[in-house]
């Protein structure tokens, strides 16, 4: 149980850091983490992020495709859809529009910070 703990916060730590207007998948934060094959892992922390009193964007966490497969953990079944659209992002048929221009690769993105 502490390990699933600790991971979790680690994921929480990178969603943290997804700027506004962007987002990312739940395998680029598990390969990010050294557990590529913990995709499914992510998509449990973001789930329980709900629950957590700090705010966690989990919104700006989606498939590897740009498909809202998370929103259903919302409350609701656009929030998620109308929390992405009001920061920017256009959304159709639970897919985000232009996925390639808003991916935030945290691979990437937090290894070239300084």
């Amino acid at each position: 149980m502490a390990t699933n703990t600790d991971f979790f916060d680690r994921v929480f730590e990178v969603v943290k850091q997804i700027p506004t207007g962007r987002v990312t998948s739940y395998g680029a934060i598990a390969s990010y983490l050294g557990s590529r094959q913990s995709a499914r892992v992510v998509g449990w922390a973001m789930n329980a992020s709900h629950a957590l009193p700090e705010y966690i964007p989990a919104h700006r966490v989606v498939n590897r495709n740009g498909m809202l497969s998370g929103k259903n953990f919302f409350g609701g079944s656009n929030i998620m859809q109308e929390l992405l659209e009001s920061e920017g992002m256009v959304i159709e048929d639970d897919l985000i529009a232009n996925f390639k221009q808003h991916f935030w690769d945290p691979s990437i993105e937090l290894n070239n910070k300084d």
